[in-house]
Parts: C-alpha cells; sequence; structure tokens
C-alpha cells in the first residue's frame, strides 16, 4: 500500500536518522520543509522533499494537505491509562482545600485507585482502557508508556500488566509498559514498608519475568513513599531482569532521587515540578531524559518544572501527558504541548521537540518514532489548515486534528 500527501503547507520535524534526541539549543530549531510532500510505503515513510522534486509516481490513494501542517505523532512517555473507575470526588475535595498529601492520608489517592482496581475483571479493566487509548489516538498520540502500579499486590500488579500486554498486541500503536509496583504502600503494608519492597523484588518481579510483561521498572521515590534506598534497592533487583529504569522523582522535593537515578543509568527521570542546581548538574552529561508533566502541575496546582532552566542549561526535555485518575485525567498531548509554552515558557519549537523525538527517546523508540525521517514508521498528524505551527499551541482551547496516521493508515 502506498500512500502519497502533496502540497504540504509545512512539513515538520524532519531529521536524519543519526538524531535520537535533542538538547539545550538544540531544541530551539524545528527542522522543517515548506510546500513538501510525502510517499508512505505500507507502515514507512520512504521519501519526502519539496513539492517541485515530487516524483510523478502513481500512489494507491492521494492525500491533499494544501494548508495544512504534517507532523509526526505525539510520543507520550509517561502515563498510566489503564486503570479502574476514577476519582472525581477527590478533584471536589482539593477545591474545597484538601492536599493531595491529605487526601492520600485518609485513604484516597492511588490506594483508593488500588482497591477499585483489585474489585474490577480484567476484561472489564480492559475495556475500560480501550475506551481511553482510542481516545488518545484519535488526539495525535501515535506512542504510549502505560505503568502498573494501582494493584499494588502480586495479582492485581499483574492483571494491569497483562491488560498492557493486550493493548499492545491489539493496537497499531507502540506501546511500551513499565512495571511501577513500588507507586504507594498498601494499606497492609503501612507499617511494614520493608515487607512490601521484598514483595516487589521476591515475587512481583520473578513473575513479571516468567510472564515478559514488562520494558521498564519505576519507583516513586518521594518522601512519605518509597525513600533513595528503597529506589536503589528496587533499580538493582529490575536490572537483574533487564528492566532499565524510568523514576518518578522530585515531584513535591528534591532530597537526590536524580543523582542516584543517573548513577543508575535510568532512562528518564519524570515529574521535577521541585528541582535544584545539584539536580541539573547530576543530569549534564548523562544519557537520561528529564520529562515534565505540565497537565498534572495545572491540575493540582502545583510548581511547573523549571522547563527553561533545564533547556538553558544544555539538558534535554522531554514532555508527557501522566494520564492518571487522581492527578492527571487526561491524556490529551495537544494540550501538554500547549502548557508548556504558557506555564513553562517553552518556545514551540522546544515544546513539539520535547513532545516528539525526545518523548521517542525516554519510551527508547527514537529509532522508529519521534520524527519525519525515512525508514521510520508512517506515524502523521495532519492538522486542519491552520496560519503557522505557532497556532497548534496558541490555540489551546481548539482540536486542529483532521486526521491521525498510524502505520501508514488514516484511523478512522
Amino acid at each position: 500500500m502506498s500512500t502519497l500527501i502533496i502540497n504540504i503547507k509545512e512539513l515538520l520535524q524532519i531529521r536524519e536518522p543519526n538524531v535520537i534526541k535533542v538538547s539545550g539549543e538544540e531544541m530551539k530549531t524545528l527542522p522543517s520543509i515548506k510546500n513538501a510532500y510525502l510517499l508512505i510505503q505500507d507502515d514507512t515513510i520512504s521519501d519526502f522533499g519539496p513539492m517541485d522534486q515530487c516524483p510523478s509516481l502513481t500512489a494507491e490513494e492521494t492525500i491533499d494537505a494544501t494548508g495544512k501542517i504534517v507532523m509526526p505523532t505525539w510520543c507520550d512517555s509517561h502515563t498510566h491509562i489503564v486503570y479502574a473507575g476514577n476519582r472525581e470526588q477527590e478533584f471536589v475535595d482539593r477545591i474545597n482545600g484538601l492536599s493531595y498529601e491529605d487526601i492520600a492520608n485518609r485513604g484516597g489517592g492511588i490506594v483508593n485507585s488500588a482497591a477499585k482496581l483489585q474489585n474490577t475483571s480484567e476484561e472489564e479493566l480492559y475495556n475500560q482502557s480501550v475506551a481511553r487509548v482510542k481516545s488518545v489516538i484519535k488526539l495525535g498520540t501515535g506512542a504510549l508508556e502505560i505503568k502498573s502500579g494501582y494493584g499494588l499486590t502480586t495479582e492485581a500488579e499483574m492483571k494491569m500488566l497483562r491488560v498492557i500486554k493486550r493493548i499492545k498486541q491489539e493496537f497499531p500503536i507502540e506501546v511500551k509498559a513499565t512495571f511501577l509496583g513500588a507507586h504507594a504502600l498498601p494499606k497492609e503494608y503501612k507499617e511494614n514498608k520493608e515487607g512490601y519492597v521484598d514483595l516487589i523484588i521476591n515475587e512481583m518481579l520473578p513473575q513479571i519475568a516468567k510472564e515478559n510483561l514488562a520494558n521498564y521498572i519505576d519507583v516513586f521515590c518521594e518522601k512519605g513513599y518509597f525513600s533513595l534506598e528503597d529506589t536503589e534497592r528496587i533499580m538493582e533487583a529490575g536490572k537483574k531482569y533487564n528492566l532499565q529504569s524510568k523514576i518518578h522523582v522530585n515531584q513535591f522535593n528534591a532530597f537526590g532521587g536524580i543523582a542516584l537515578s543517573v548513577k543508575h543509568n535510568a532512562l528518564s527521570v519524570d515529574h521535577l515540578e521541585e528541582l535544584n542546581d545539584d539536580d541539573i548538574q547530576a543530569l549534564k552529561g548523562s544519557s537520561t531524559m528529564p520529562v515534565a508533566l505540565p497537565s498534572c502541575s495545572y491540575f493540582l496546582s502545583i510548581p511547573y518544572s523549571p522547563g527553561r532552566k533545564m533547556i538553558d542549561a544544555g539538558l534535554p526535555l522531554a514532555l508527557a501527558s501522566d494520564y492518571n485518575p487522581g492527578s492527571t485525567p487526561s491524556g490529551n498531548m495537544n494540550f501538554v504541548v500547549s502548557t508548556a509554552c504558557i506555564k513553562m515558557r517553552l518556545t514551540p519549537e522546544e515544546a513539539i521537540n520535547a513532545a516528539t523525538i525526545n518523548g521517542a527517546y525516554a519510551m527508547g523508540i527514537s529509532n522508529a518514532y519521534g520524527s519525519i525521517t525515512k525508514g521510520k514508521k508512517a506515524n502523521l498528524i495532519i492538522t486542519k489548515q491552520v496560519p503557522s505551527y505557532n497556532y497548534l499551541p496558541y490555540s489551546f482551547g481548539e482540536n486542529l486534528i483532521e486526521k491521525v496516521l498510524i502505520n501508514g493508515k488514516v484511523v478512522e
């Protein structure tokens, strides 16, 4: 099957195959071709260039993109999209003055989601989650990382990971699974954190490896949750099963989690709402991608990750949605990109780079996703007619996507 897209107003995010992430000053540049064409063979980008160099060929399908921008789909490297029920009452509780910690301390938060998930069948959990996956694909997401962590028992964590595996098998988008057993302490281990960490290491991890259920391992490294020592134990255990780390860190406190993650070659460190100069120094020269989650800050009214400071210090930055029932009940990456521009002072170029090529890096897939590159998967957004790509984050309340192509096929 061949598809030719012609008369593209601007083809965004043109990269050579050796570019797997961009950092610092590089993030200010978004390479593009105006008045362009793009040729897809089966599921792959096979050729592109200016319209006046478009080869005369007969494709099975031709799409006229006059006045429209074509760009790679979003790569959302941090989600909890597999969950049961919702937590809208906690939303109201926060409006009435309770903090995230207050809600957690009275049995809400992650533990609340875990109780719902434990009482939800695997089939029902799949059905609820699939509705969300379909929704984010139509909003332009072409690759998803999905975490467990709302199970908090061996059986329920496996249930989540099996649902993620099924989504991976039954949907055309790229999906990466992350094991986040260390998301919170279940009630029965409230006074025995070491016992729960032992359960993760000695029971959950061997079962995950046996069923081949995860690509990565994660820990909520935060005061009141899992300490530096706990995090290091779990990262070390994950390595034995070839699970690289992607760590929740610095959401409410900065206390050395980033340096620890870098020491263990974590693929990414995510949240980073609280960041100090030592953290920035630890990230310099490392292979670890900082990931900001601006719609979480928006929803919880907590500080935004200092993305401007990180980029100005020469670091790379990725953006992700953090889609989850408690702190970010949205997987809309268009809103994430807008919020990064509005609240974190990223330029449109920086924000789009962060949500495409750098998002792909934070999932370990930038060899095949995240840019317009010959040989990469044809996962594309075709916008409606817009004045320029600056209009995409500017018009934050409008859906400006006309078509999404996954593996070269238009999503219906």
